[in-house]
């Protein structure tokens, strides 16, 4: 080995081993850094506490006039919704042949009258 490159063999060796010590040792004080910074937080806290955020205001969005016919819709959807689920179909199909059979007798009532024939 030459001169030349055990000499650049050594300065990158060195080099290196500095660069990695350096680095080490600044992400060690980084760390030691963040650590004291949330450990001065805590304590801060617990002598002087912040004061509690406001609660998030309400915040109110007036819909158009699509939004509303939709809403309309689904109510009126809704409403006749409820009304089949509690209906008295017992009852509803009682007034239905009531209803049937009213109409049917009346159409044999006026079947049956015979109308007189006049004199010849």
């Amino acid at each position: 080995m030459g001169f030349t490159t055990g000499l650049l063999g050594g300065f990158t060796l060195t080099t290196t081993l500095i660069y990695l010590s350096l680095s080490l040792h600044t992400r060690n004080r980084v760390h030691q850094a963040t650590l004291l910074h949330q450990q001065s937080l805590i304590l801060n806290n617990v002598v002087e506490p912040l004061p509690p955020l406001p609660p998030p205001t309400n915040r109110e969005v007036k819909a158009g006039v699509l939004e509303t016919l939709k809403d309309r819709w689904n109510a009126e959807l809704e409403k006749n919704v409820r009304q089949l689920q509690y209906a008295d179909w017992n009852g509803i199909r009682a007034q239905m042949e009531e209803g049937v059979s009213r109409v049917y007798r009346r159409a044999f009532e006026k079947g049956g009258e015979v109308v007189p024939e006049p004199p010849k």
